[in-house]
């Protein structure tokens, strides 16, 4: 999937409104997740290693907030020829359209049913595996328990959720260290203090990422019987937790 060069803030602006994936983020998505999000590629990489160990024939898997398709595209590769099918929803209509553009580049005989919608809304059920990827943080936290209640409802005996989220630190000199290499890895892939300063505006008040304390606390509460993170890099984690 390519994309444009993401330069959404490099000019000053007077107003930051709010971070929204409208058809603005959509068209430079690829680029600005590449450059904003350390292991990424690896994240996505894995999603089908986890796909091919834990997804069962006849069965679904969920990527909930699928934006370009990425995830999709990894899981999909790796369970041909198992009458499966994905279910891919995204509330940005932009990111969905892109999606639609993204999949029908690759053959595939597993069938992806993509909705244009709420992930609070979805019906889920006879899932082996759903997917969140750095998708939750931008739930209202009063809503994030709920959706995980529906997922654990929807999942299979021994299904797999894995949820990829920023997270943030209850130790304060560990927190400014990781912001710190974060932004550092930004401004190694070319963005500029004004983008970066702009960009953060943009987040602070529809990103509200939680501590991974918090993340198993609310898994473990719902009933996933086993929770690990399974990759980390600054302040940038993926964790599993299975039925």
């Amino acid at each position: 999937m390519t994309s444009s060069q993401d330069t959404i803030y490099a000019l000053p602006s007077e107003q930051i409104s709010d971070f929204q994936f409208d058809n603005r983020v959509a068209g430079v998505f690829g680029d600005m997740i590449r450059r904003s999000v350390p292991g990424y590629a690896q994240i996505i990489n894995t999603l089908g290693d986890f796909a091919h160990r834990f997804v069962k024939p006849q069965t679904k898997v969920y990527d909930l907030g699928c934006s370009l398709g990425a995830a999709t595209l990894s899981v999909r590769r790796q369970i041909e020829g198992r009458a499966c099918h994905i279910v891919a929803v995204d509330n940005s209509e932009s990111m969905i359209g892109r999606c639609r553009e993204n999949l029908a580049a690759y053959v595939s005989d597993t069938q992806v049913d993509l909705i244009l919608g709420d992930i609070r809304n979805i019906d889920i059920n006879n899932a082996s595996m759903v997917i969140l990827n750095f998708t939750l943080q931008f739930l209202p936290p009063a809503d994030r328990q709920a959706l995980l209640q529906q997922i654990y409802d929807g999942l299979n005996p021994g299904g797999i959720l894995v949820l990829s989220e920023k997270v943030r630190f209850e130790d304060n000199t560990i927190q400014d260290l990781l912001d710190a290499q974060h932004l550092d890895f930004k401004r190694a892939n070319g963005y500029s203090e004004l983008e970066i300063s702009q960009k953060r505006s943009a987040l602070e008040n529809v990103m509200k990422p939680d501590t991974l304390p918090v993340h198993e606390a609310r898994l473990r509460n719902i009933g996933f019987s086993h929770f690990s993170p399974w990759f980390q890099c600054f302040n940038f984690t993926s964790m599993v937790a299975i039925k």
